[in-house]
């Protein structure tokens, strides 16, 4: 293992995955981030018979992992349409002929005519579904050409299965296995933590001051900045230029030939800032980013914990912030609403969003209300922007208790603009139709706006006193420690006042680990070789040392 991946021990997790895979066994894994998912079956497969066929849906990553591959000696190749109709030829050949270890090829490919023909053909013993989330109509990038990867598994018959992703809650585990596996798969499950990272989130102010403030803590590092338009990445790219940064714009609306070229630097130079839409990132391995910046607000907590987990997986100190606005929030509503989803798949995106604006309006450990989401736990962090008590809170018990028994008084059956209504004593048509005008709730907070009481039950979501039942049209119901709150048992933090400047920078940088001129000076000198050696090998620096 260390002669071809440069470890002399597994990750946590990566061993018993690994002995599963060699034993033959179908498998789901759900690792972290940057929790070396790509050994889990790249190792197995030099170690095995026969042809492990990597199904993967970027060009950029299966054409990354390749390159380190042979970089190292390993027989491994991939489909794509980036290459020549020759060297496509070539290595269809080689896999049939028993020349390769691991192909990698996009799912799109097993639509074509001629794809059965040639898997038939070539010794394949295991299919490796890297990004498994994307089968599952539940998941945040689900894509409808991986729904025939089971059929394909099923067409070549007696072949190992294994789906690999970070991001999959218990909804999206569930539709993996019954659309990837024939029979139940042995289900690993790793955390979701990534202690390292530190999380922060600001409503957004001037989004372009908080990023000059954000940035003055991370000169010289290499990062991500994510926005939801191409027009806004090239304004912000441009604007970081302009002050002196070395930023490029990376979106789908840009020439092939630049994007790569822009992916390129910075996967391969030291100091480089990404400006991009989520069109970039997915399956990137470059582990030292230290920092991940949204200037919007993602979609869901899925997209949310994938994008800020390319920073830091090198397991040094990196550091997020994530900006979001309630137009924001009401716009994605709307766009769900508006959308050509079946009822069912929009109350699971709303269930999403909620969880997402709950987490931005947290009052305790944002990484507790993060991990929750996943099904995952720990204590508080120490390295949030709450834990280091960046933003200011209140005794919000009574407020919480009114909350509370108000989804009671309404039987756990509905939503959070219906139980706003109530409280606030509004008379309109839905409330009257239930009834609900005679319950002892109504109108008993009516002084205080809507949004503060929707923001009150956004933090009791987040905090985990409430939860949503997506099976029962999104209805809200008051979980067991919400009941120890009722019951007087538990006290409740509330934001007092929403904190509005950038983050504080991580307590300890990477490059703070080395301290002392000396040490600094070296430092530098082994960067500065590194690279040389990377644009001489045209490799990633990270693959020539770390």
């Amino acid at each position: 293992m260390f002669e071809i991946f440069g470890f002399d021990e597994f990750r946590p997790g990566q061993a018993e995955i690994v002995k599963a895979a060699l034993n033959g066994e179908n498998l789901l894994a759900i690792m972290p981030t940057g929790g070396g998912k790509s050994l889990c079956y790249q190792l197995p497969a030099l170690m095995g018979e026969g042809l492990t066929l990597v199904i993967s849906p970027l060009i950029a990553l299966m054409r990354d992992q390749v390159a380190q591959l042979r970089g190292v000696g390993v027989a491994a190749a991939s489909l794509n349409s980036g290459n020549s109709i020759q060297e496509n030829h070539l290595i269809r050949h080689a896999a049939v002929n028993g020349e390769l270890k691991l192909l990698y090829l996009s799912p799109e490919r097993l639509s074509r005519p001629d794809a059965m023909d040639f898997l038939h053909k070539a010794n394949i013993t295991t299919i490796a579904v890297d990004e498994a989330h994307c089968v599952s109509r539940w998941g945040h990038d689900f894509r409808p050409e991986y729904q025939q990867i089971g059929r394909v598994c099923q067409e070549l018959g007696g072949v190992q299965i294994m789906g690999f992703t970070a991001t999959a809650d218990a909804l999206t585990r569930k539709d993996i296995e019954q659309k990837l596996f024939p029979a139940p798969p042995k289900v690993f499950l790793h955390g979701f933590d990534r202690p390292n990272i530190r999380l922060a989130m600001s409503p957004r102010n001037n989004a372009k001051n908080q990023l000059m403030s954000f940035l003055e803590n991370h000169r010289g590092q290499s990062g991500i900045i994510y926005c939801q338009s191409r027009k806004k990445v090239d304004e912000t790219a441009s604007f970081l230029t302009r002050n002196a940064y070395q930023a490029y714009p990376y979106h789908a609306g840009l020439e092939a030939e630049i994007r790569a070229n822009n992916q390129d630097v910075f996967l391969r130079e030291e100091g480089m800032i990404i400006v991009a839409t989520i069109a970039f990132g997915m399956g990137i391995d470059k582990p030292d980013v230290r920092f991940v910046f949204h200037m919007d607000l993602p979609k869901n907590i899925e997209s949310y914990y994938q994008e800020i987990g390319r920073a830091g997986r090198d397991d040094l100190p990196a550091d997020t912030l994530t900006l979001y606005g309630y137009n924001e929030i009401r716009q994605y509503r709307q766009w769900i609403d508006e959308g050509d989803a079946s009822d069912e798949q929009k109350r699971i995106e709303h269930q999403k969003l909620n969880s997402l604006a709950a987490m931005c309006e947290a009052s305790v450990c944002r990484r507790q209300t993060l991990l929750a989401y996943f099904g995952d736990q720990c204590e508080p962090c120490g390295n949030c922007d709450l834990c280091a008590g960046e933003v200011e809170t209140r005794d919000g018990t009574r407020e919480a208790q009114m909350a509370l028994s108000n989804i009671l008084r309404t039987n756990e059956m509905f939503g959070m603009e219906h139980l706003v209504a109530v409280l606030r004593g509004s008379e309109n048509q839905k409330v009257q139709k239930f009834n609900h005008q005679n319950v002892s709730t109504f109108g008993i907070g009516k002084e205080i706006s809507a949004n503060q009481w929707k923001s009150t039950y956004r933090q009791l979501l987040a905090a985990g006193l409430v939860a949503i039942d997506a099976d029962r049209f999104n209805r809200w119901f008051v979980t067991d420690a919400g009941w120890q709150v009722l019951k007087s048992l538990q006290k409740v933090t509330l934001r007092k006042e929403v904190a509005i400047s950038a983050s504080k920078s991580s307590r300890q940088s990477a490059d703070g680990l080395l301290t002392g001129d000396h040490n600094q000076t070296v430092l530098a000198a082994l960067k500065a070789y590194r690279l040389e050696l990377a644009r001489e090998k045209k490799q990633p620096a990270f693959v020539i040392f770390s």
